[in-house]
């Protein structure tokens, strides 16, 4: 009769082709209510010469079917483990697939290297908010409420009193309300108009700048100004002021640049003219002093100011500016 369970058995066991099978024949076979259990427990019906026999008949069978149960079970573990690294091999000859390093946006390295330049000249950097208060970024800088200036900026209003700042001029305001002279620092930073085409963009970044203490010239500024273009774009940059209006700066000029493209002999982009528009600025209006209580017998002063994603279409050839916000990988990635 053991001879013929053990044959069923071992039949049993030659047939297993998983773990989960294997657990279930060891407990059909040695678990509580299985096949070598129910055995021992009808011993107690026998005599004890019978119990005898019969008792060590049935631990030899149980003995040989746990051995055979563990033999099978490692036998299917180090199967399992052969076609799990078969699987998750990774053949070390195919080549690899490419891997892009992230890198600075286009606007962030041109912002970094203006203010590097700025930096090496002496420049400090100042800061500001970009939720503004009205009297700073209009008003202390001779732009009254009934001002047609106001037009030409195209402001959001968070309130009466409150707007997304226009420009970085508020920031100069607010460190001449704090500090005497002498200054020389520049303000980049967001900022925010109602105007949206290839060209212009409702949040864009700018740069101004500002000096002041006893004798400053016009003849500061363009010198600050040539240094600094001709690092950015080159020594042999043309540079020329235009008569302009700014109504915190008198006299005020507009800044060009020979046109980088044509080299001065008229293109599409300049227009014909071989002059490309950089910048604002012009001497700080007296009036402006005035507000942030300087003596305007003592102390003159230059200002300007440019869009960093006007230098950044300049230098990379860019002719939409949306380009530079719409986070296309492909577009980026030539950067």
């Amino acid at each position: 009769m053991s001879e013929d369970l053990k044959n069923t058995f071992l039949n049993e066991v030659s047939s297993l082709k998983n773990l989960a099978d294997a657990a279930s024949l060891r407990v059909k076979y040695l678990g509580k209510k299985g096949i070598i259990t129910s055995r021992i427990k009808s011993l107690s019906s026998l005599s004890p010469e019978e119990k005898r026999l019969a008792g060590r008949e049935i631990n030899e069978l149980k003995q040989f079917i746990e051995d055979e149960c563990d033999r099978k079970e490692a036998f299917l573990k180090n199967e399992e483990l052969k076609m799990r690294l078969l699987a998750e091999a990774i053949d070390i000859t195919l080549p690899g697939k490419p891997v892009y390093f992230g890198h600075e946006h286009p606007l962030s390295k041109t912002l970094h290297e203006v203010i590097d330049i700025f930096s090496r000249m002496g420049f400090d950097v100042e800061e500001g908010p970009e939720v503004e208060l009205d009297c700073y970024n209009f008003e202390a800088l001779n732009i009254p409420r009934d001002h047609p200036a106001r037009d030409m900026q195209d402001t959001f209003y968070v309130s009466e009193e409150v707007v997304l700042r226009t420009h970085t001029s508020p920031v100069q305001v607010r460190v001449m309300a704090n500090r005497k002279p002498p200054l020389r620092f520049i303000a980049p930073g967001k900022v925010y108009r109602c105007d949206a085409d290839v060209t212009h963009s409702p949040m864009f970044h700018q740069v101004e700048g500002l000096m002041v203490d006893r004798d400053v010239t016009f003849s500061h500024l363009k010198g600050v100004m040539i240094e600094f273009l001709r690092e950015l774009f080159g020594a042999d940059l043309p540079v020329r002021f235009r008569p302009s209006f700014f109504p915190f700066t008198e006299p005020s000029a507009e800044i060009d640049i020979g046109c980088i493209f044509c080299k001065g002999a008229g293109c599409r982009v300049c227009k014909g003219t071989g002059w490309l528009e950089i910048g604002g600025s012009g001497m700080v209006h007296p009036r402006v002093f005035e507000n942030v209580g300087y003596d305007t017998e003592q102390y003159t002063g230059f200002a300007f100011g440019m869009g960093i994603e006007r230098i950044a279409m300049l230098r990379y050839g860019i002719d939409d500016i949306r380009l530079l916000f719409e986070n296309d990988i492909r577009f980026l990635r030539q950067f």
